[in-house]
């Protein structure tokens, strides 16, 4: 086990895989720990009660700076699945109509629309993208008049894609479409602003930046009206009912203050380590392919697609050498379901079988990229070795 000073903890793993958690910044768990006296009801109007309020409304002031909204458009959650939900549910009545995504959305989007489409009586239309990015033009023309919402996210979670959002939204504008851009993977990692990218509704989540797990929030527009998701109480001006996670939110405040407070170079620095573990891999493995790599990315993503191999397998030798990744792919009844995301920019169901996801964070070091491409290599040729043995029939006398 290795010390880690940065991380304020002791690490057993190289952490690659960011994109679904970060670690929590020693700062956020201070405050954390500082807030667990907070233990009065912020709905309460006695003064311990009025401490925890603050320190919520000081945590929004923060979530506000970080995507450029104000204090009063952003209603907390328990985390971005939530707030995606919230968005897409809220915000759209029953049909006819159409909504429209892109073909790489998160699960919590694919599956509120198809629950909005089913229960209220609206078409959903998806738009896939390509290794280029994601073109505005079919976005629009796929928003055809009675398009009632438009959800597309601002960074993939999968390979990384960064797709052009303040251009979609001034072409929804002017058609008087509501558009829902999930910017989970995003915040803190790229600049988000909700005015200048000109969007209605924006989800963003504490622990994708190194903050805690269960809080997220959701930017909704002033003036914007939104059903309750979550009805029962009064709290997030009855958008949200139930007594707010005042422990998580101050964290998310302070992650989000971090975050918006990091300088501007340090997405280059990550940036340039995520380009020198391509580079290595791409050299040194043959039968390999950067997803998405002709497109626009976010700095600390890359999928790497390794051919004749199973990405859970190399995903389970890896955490035997001490390496955190994320595979392309997810398990269900036992079959390998290949990821919808991947197939969308063309891959096989096979290649995408073979995706394995690298990501990054500000806490990754230049010497772990190096131990990963040291292990990597015979890794893959067992896993691919083992693939292509072949077991010999045993003749059994009858």
């Amino acid at each position: 086990m290795k010390s880690d000073r940065k991380r304020g903890h002791l690490l057993s793993m190289i952490y690659l895989d960011n994109n679904a958690s970060t670690p929590l910044d020693p700062e956020v768990r201070e405050a954390m720990a500082a807030s667990l006296d907070l233990y009065g009801n912020p709905s309460s109007v006695h003064s311990d009660g009025r401490r925890a309020r603050r320190a919520i409304e000081e945590a929004r002031d923060e979530v506000a700076l970080l995507v450029g909204a104000r204090p009063e458009e952003i209603f907390f959650t328990s985390g971005g699945t939530e707030a995606n939900a919230l968005a897409i549910l809220g915000s759209v009545a029953r049909g006819p109509g159409r909504v429209v995504t892109s073909a790489v959305e998160h699960p919590s989007v694919r599956e509120a629309v198809a629950r909005l489409c089913e229960e209220r009586g609206l078409e959903a239309v998806s738009v896939a993208p390509d290794e280029t990015g994601l073109d505005p033009g079919r976005i629009l023309e796929a928003a055809v008049p009675g398009t009632k919402l438009v959800s597309v996210m601002a960074a993939n979670n999968e390979y990384g894609g960064v797709f052009p959002i303040a251009e979609i939204a001034r072409g929804l504008t002017a058609r008087g479409v509501l558009f829902h851009t999930d910017a989970v993977q995003a915040a803190g990692k790229i600049g988000v602003g909700v005015r200048e990218w000109g969007v209605d509704l924006l989800t963003v989540s504490a622990h994708k930046l190194h903050g805690p797990k269960g809080v997220g929030a959701l930017y909704v527009r002033r003036g914007l009206p939104l059903q309750a998701h979550t009805p029962g109480g009064g709290q997030e001006k009855k958008l949200r009912g139930g007594t707010e996670n005042t422990v998580g939110i101050v964290g998310f405040g302070v992650a989000a203050r971090i975050a918006r407070g990091r300088p501007a170079d340090e997405g280059q620095a990550i940036e340039r380590l995520r380009d020198r573990l391509e580079r290595g891999i791409l050299e040194r493995i043959p039968r390999t392919d950067v997803v998405g790599g002709a497109g626009p990315r976010l700095p600390n993503t890359s999928t790497v697609v390794f051919e004749g191999v199973s990405g859970e397998t190399l995903l389970f030798r890896l955490d035997l050498d001490g390496v955190a990744v994320s595979v392309g792919s997810a398990c269900s009844s036992g079959t390998l379901t290949p990821s919808p995301a991947i197939l969308a920019l063309g891959f096989s169901n096979e290649q995408a079988k073979g995706a394995v996801r690298f990501s990054l964070s500000r806490f990754t070091s230049a010497e772990e990229i190096d131990r990963v491409l040291d292990l990597l290599p015979r890794a893959v040729a067992d896993v691919r070795g083992a693939r292509d043995r072949v077991p010999i029939p045993i003749s059994v006398p009858g």
